[in-house]
């Protein structure tokens, strides 16, 4: 008796969450209809796009996951133009956001830092005006900001809340107009010039240029030479272990030898 009421309870369940499920579907194929509805697509990549289905899990360019939850999209290079829409924010479970070499203008939305499932973000080769949200610095799993965010024209500072992002470990600011101080803490402490090559105006230690106010950058150490390589003699007792350099002679080598015994 007690199996059966188990059975039916979950049944019961079940069939009030499955609305829940189709609506989240539902809202992800809104939101990505109308990122479809801004933009110019020339060569019909988004013709699959159809807002009538029940989720968009069967257009080309999305995959979802077993939820039918929208997990990636993967829209780069397909001479795509227009401007990204703030409802890409509500793809609460999306892994990944490829959308380079592309022309997409305008500003990147700050709703992209409602994305906390984000791993990677590919926004670079693009014509992306303004800033770097502030809020992507809530994307903690973001691993490759791979945020490649490099070739675009993003201007102001580096915020500096993407230093909190620990798992960081791709990043490209390169080819853009920032400007400012480059943050050098957190996990910005593991990136080299490369990542923030080309803005003409940032200024920092990792730059090579000192930021207006600040004190010059100290010399580097003078260079030292390394030791010329020994030849190794060595002498086993006792436990002892010398090096006679090369250019000693024979003779002091058997004298240490002697000396040993």
């Amino acid at each position: 008796m007690e199996g059966e009421v188990v059975r039916v309870l979950t049944l019961l369940l079940l069939c009030l969450l499955r609305p829940f499920s189709l609506i989240s579907a539902n809202m992800e194929g809104d939101a990505l209809h109308t990122l479809r509805t801004n933009l110019e697509d020339p060569n019909n990549v988004l013709q699959s796009w159809d807002p009538t289905l029940v989720n968009p899990c069967r257009w080309f360019h999305v995959t979802c996951n077993s939820d039918n939850s929208v997990i990636r999209v993967d829209l780069g290079n397909a001479a795509l133009s227009g401007q990204l829409v703030p409802q890409l924010g509500l793809l609460r479970n999306l892994q990944y956001l490829e959308l380079y070499s592309n022309n997409i203008s305008g500003p990147i939305p700050s709703d992209l830092g409602n994305l906390t499932s984000l791993v990677s973000l590919d926004l670079y080769l693009n014509s992306f005006t303004g800033p770097i949200p502030e809020t992507l610095g809530k994307l903690s799993k973001l691993r490759f900001l791979n945020s490649r965010l490099n070739n675009n024209s993003l201007t102001g500072t580096i915020p500096m809340s993407l230093t909190n992002i620990t798992a960081l470990q791709v990043l490209d600011l390169s080819n853009n107009r920032l400007s400012g101080v480059v943050p050098d803490n957190g996990s910005f402490s593991l990136f080299t010039p490369i990542s923030f090559a080309n803005n003409l105006d940032l200024c920092g230690p990792v730059t090579g240029h000192p930021c207006p106010g600040s004190p010059p950058f100290s010399p580097p150490p003078p260079f030292v030479p390394p030791p010329p390589i020994s030849s190794q003699v060595y002498i086993y007792s006792q436990g002892i272990s010398t090096s006679v350099p090369r250019g000693v002679s024979k003779k002091a080598s058997m004298n240490d030898e002697e000396i040993t015994r």
